[in-house]
């Protein structure tokens, strides 16, 4: 038997926490959070802050969360996400070249580049200078901004996901 951290009982859960999960999609990911009572509701709230308030284009968001779900080999998050990227337009092509196990060179400069920024925060931590000066010339301070906090978001919850062994729903 594979070590995990087992999913709550839902009837352990507090009335606020089992209130939230009742409106948010029926996802795993969403029920081992709630292991974790006290970042429950600031992780789910960090979450939708990246997925629907943010200025930065889901499109391209995307490409960048697919390149840090497989740079950090997180199954359950690259599976989602594709369905996620489907929907707001990214390509099978496009995807099967973000799923490069080198640079990423296949996509548009912009692609590239998105792919170069999740690749140096997922592997370097910290952006080159490069890097950082093409997303601020790009996208200005707050979306460049917003993309930063996309990738690093992603690459904690796909060491969240991998380290508590989430499994895909049925």
């Amino acid at each position: 038997m594979t070590m995990k951290i087992p999913l709550p009982d839902e009837a352990r859960l507090t009335p606020e926490i089992a209130a939230t999960l009742g409106k948010l999609p029926p996802l795993n990911v969403f029920r081992m959070m709630a292991n974790a009572p006290a970042s429950f509701e600031p992780l789910v709230n960090f979450a939708m802050s990246i997925l629907l308030r943010s200025e930065f284009d889901k499109r391209k968001r995307e490409i960048a969360v697919l390149r840090v779900a497989h740079v950090t080999r997180s199954s359950y998050e690259w599976t989602h996400h594709v369905a996620v990227a489907k929907s707001v337009g990214v390509t099978d092509d496009e995807i099967a070249a973000i799923k490069a196990d080198g640079a990423v060179t296949r996509l548009d400069a912009e692609g590239n580049l998105l792919c170069r920024v999740a690749d140096e925060i997922s592997r370097d931590v910290r952006l080159s200078d490069e890097a950082l000066a093409s997303i601020m010339d790009r996208y200005g301070v707050r979306q460049a901004t917003e993309l930063i906090l996309c990738c690093s978001y992603f690459n904690m919850l796909s060491r969240f996901l991998e380290s508590t062994r989430v499994e895909l729903e049925p």
